[in-house]
């Protein structure tokens, strides 16, 4: 069971590529990784970004599809409208099932682009998309809508989800996901009062991937990936790893 993560590196571990490599072992999935952008980082600022061309992206994409049976990929950080065509034609080229968490801002609110990529998501990456899983803000320049309710997440939900099945991650919806595959479903969760946030996104999106490598549906992947969150905010990382190995997922 393989899964490809095609996202940015962030150097203190708690997003990006290296979270995605840790959630998908921590599910039982083993992880290769396509890098997109180098940062430098740490849960409170971006220092820096330096990006890595479409060109060395493609040659890493191509080198491990030479090598490995990968079905499933997840994008986090692509950076600019280039990579995203570029992902886009090889998820299409290899008959990819693909997961988008569509980054656009960092937690601590710093601009992850080069520039306005939401349109560019929408039109390259999201019809190629089994699922993606922006948060407010994402889902807000995805969809054209202003969130300030559930109500307004689930019309956003239902305008995204004229392109691909959609889950806005509701941080700030009380807990609650807005999830969208033919039709909208309040998934409701717990508020918990933690600083143990930095890479929720990636873990969500890594948890949704893994799970789907092995052979779950959409609903239960979403499921299990909301309990994996739920432990990482909880317990922090080795917590939740540790539960996840006793339960055996």
């Amino acid at each position: 069971m393989i899964a490809i993560s095609i996202a940015g590196y962030d150097p203190s571990g708690g997003a990006g590529i290296l979270n995605d490599i840790k959630t998908f072992h921590a599910l039982g999935v083993y992880g290769t990784a396509v890098i997109t952008v180098l940062t430098a980082q740490n849960p409170n600022k971006i220092a820096g970004i330096e990006s890595v061309s479409t060109d060395f992206i493609e040659k890493q994409l191509e080198t491990i599809l030479e090598d490995y049976p990968v079905k499933h990929v997840k994008t986090g950080m692509l950076y600019s409208k280039e990579n995203i065509k570029l992902i886009s034609d090889k998820v299409v080229d290899h008959k990819l099932k693909l997961v988008v968490d569509p980054v656009m801002i960092a937690s601590c609110g710093a601009s992850l682009t080069s520039g306005n990529l939401a349109k560019s998501i929408k039109k390259y990456l999201l019809p190629n998309t089994i699922l993606t899983t922006p948060n407010i803000e994402e889902a807000e320049k995805l969809s054209g809508i202003n969130i300030h309710s559930i109500d307004d997440a689930m019309k956003a939900a239902e305008k995204i989800g004229k392109i691909c099945n959609v889950i806005i991650t509701g941080g700030h919806l009380n807990g609650s996901n807005i999830f969208f595959n033919g039709s909208v479903k309040v998934i409701k969760g717990d508020i918990i009062e933690s600083e143990n946030i930095h890479g929720t996104g990636c873990s969500y999106s890594a948890a949704v991937t893994a799970s789907l490598v092995k052979g779950y549906n959409l609903l239960q992947s979403i499921e299990i990936a909301g309990e994996f969150v739920k432990n990482s905010v909880i317990n922090g990382e080795w917590g939740t790893l540790n539960q996840l190995y006793e339960l055996k997922l």
